[in-house]
């Protein structure tokens, strides 16, 4: 496809391969490999130095129901009724297989999250060299799978921003690799906030090497104190943790903007993916109103900024919609250059048929705001 895509699903998932990252790992921490194993019973995991981190789950977009009759199946103690490779189908897992799926949709191109990179980052972040060395294995096996394809097929690479020399390497090995996205978690960084002058270096790192960072559902620290939580054994999607989605990225958000880390880094682009987009006609109301607020009662701004806080996330954050969000009236209140489509495909909260059902979602937008939500925002995003 030599021209830029029209139909951009900016929310799907590619499953890694059981050896991701024994095969792509360095050397010297083969040990500290993730990997994908079956339990005593057959039950497949992704494990880590020996242990059970999460179940391999078998995922049916539209069909979450199937995931909580197989946990209860796990918990009983049966054995499982279908192989790994049955439960994770070959176009889940498989670059040919997946444009074959996107021809079927009539989508023109998407963008590739882990799948199991969603759920491991915080757990494996009690040892930051084992942390950095999976992700840069992951990073490493999704260039070289996705490569081959990669005027369709946008893979995702995964940072943690921990160690800012090891960020900025990691976001400049992407760059060279034509990766156009990488995942950061929206929390905070060693206790500081993300606008913190430590961390410009890798805002610079993104802009430089062409790289946008992008929120999304993952293994990050909890926005919410972990006493909310407490009778709730999930370790991932939590109950309260998905009625809050949008806490993370909201709170990430304001804090780059009032703190000028968009107004120092014009060129940064940031996407939000997965983490609802419902809340940001409110969000971007009371970033602006609170703002005036703060001023008109200390007689100065927190800080003196050139633009509206607002116009800052409107000129550079762009929000993945999900079709039960009513994307078309988020569009009618916030405009048409911020809202993406996604389907979350393949997975059970997703959309079966992912453009059908998202332009359903959409019918009543004109034809100019339908081509940007349905694909030219997210080439924006991409840097297409």
């Amino acid at each position: 496809m030599s021209s830029v895509p029209k139909v951009i699903d900016v929310d799907q998932h590619l499953t890694e391969a059981r050896t991701a990252w024994l095969d792509h790992i360095d050397p010297a921490f083969r040990d500290d490999a993730l990997g994908v194993e079956e339990d005593e019973r057959g039950w497949p995991w992704l494990t880590w130095r020996g242990r059970g981190l999460y179940a391999v789950e078998h995922q049916e977009p539209h069909h979450p129901e199937a995931i909580g009759a197989e946990r209860l199946r796990r918990e009983a103690g049966e054995r499982p009724t279908t192989t790994y490779e049955e439960t994770v189908p070959l176009a889940y897992r498989d670059p040919a297989a997946r444009l074959a799926e996107l021809d079927r949709f009539g989508v023109d191109a998407s963008v590739l999250f882990p799948n199991y990179g969603l759920v491991w980052e915080d757990i494996v972040g009690v040892d930051l060299p084992a942390l950095h060395a999976n992700l840069r294995a992951y990073n490493r096996w999704m260039i070289g799978t996705l490569t081959p394809h990669a005027d369709r097929l946008f893979g995702v690479g995964h940072v943690s921003l921990r160690d800012v020399d090891w960020a900025v390497a990691e976001i400049a090995a992407l760059g060279r690799a034509g990766i156009r996205l990488a995942m950061v978690a929206p929390a905070p960084v060693e206790g500081k906030p993300l606008s913190h002058p430590d961390l410009d270096p890798v805002w610079a790192a993104f802009c430089d090497h062409g790289v946008s960072p992008v929120f999304h559902v993952g293994n990050f620290a909890r926005p919410l104190d972990p006493a909310w939580h407490h009778d709730d054994p999930e370790p991932v999607d939590s109950l309260l943790g998905s009625v809050f989605l949008s806490l993370a990225p909201a709170v990430a958000i304001a804090n780059m903007t009032v703190h000028g880390t968009f107004e120092r880094f014009p060129e940064l682009r940031l996407g939000v993916v997965e983490l609802t987009a419902g809340w940001l006609p409110t969000f971007l109301l009371h970033l602006d109103g609170a703002s005036d607020f703060y001023t008109a009662r200390h007689g100065r701004p927190l800080r003196k900024l050139e633009l509206r806080p607002s116009e800052y996330v409107l000129r550079q954050v762009r929000v993945g919609a999900l079709a039960y969000e009513m994307p078309a009236m988020l569009v009618d209140q916030v405009g048409e250059d911020t809202f993406m489509f996604g389907s979350d495909w393949p997975h059970a909260e997703g959309i079966a048929e992912p453009r059908a059902g998202y332009e359903r979602a959409i019918k009543t937008l004109n034809d100019a705001a339908r081509t940007k939500i349905m694909g030219a925002n997210a080439a924006w995003l991409l840097r297409l």
